[in-house]
């Protein structure tokens, strides 16, 4: 016991997971749209790293997983949205 704890493992703690539900946004609130044009909207679907998340992290069905990342393909290219992500922290 002379060295000290390195990860919750050791302690005897377990990291909890807590699982987003899988409901699509999109579908559920037919009012919300996909448009490169809304950075806000699609920020949250984007990595502090500048990666797109997942379906399994946003929740989102396969049809509109496609749509937002046609849409921020589009709004990196037009600079509305980062490619690295350097830049978000430089907003913060």
């Amino acid at each position: 016991m002379d060295r000290p704890m390195e990860n919750d493992m050791e302690q005897g703690q377990e990291r909890r997971y807590y699982a987003r539900p899988k409901i699509c946004q999109f579908c559920a609130d037919r009012n919300m749209t996909i448009d490169y044009k809304l950075g806000d909207v699609l920020r949250r679907f984007v990595t502090e790293e500048g990666k797109i998340r997942p379906r399994r992290q946003t929740g989102t069905c396969a049809k509109h997983q496609r749509q937002l990342a046609s849409a921020i393909k589009r709004a990196r290219h037009i600079a509305l949205l980062p490619y690295t992500g350097r830049a978000f922290d430089e907003d913060r």
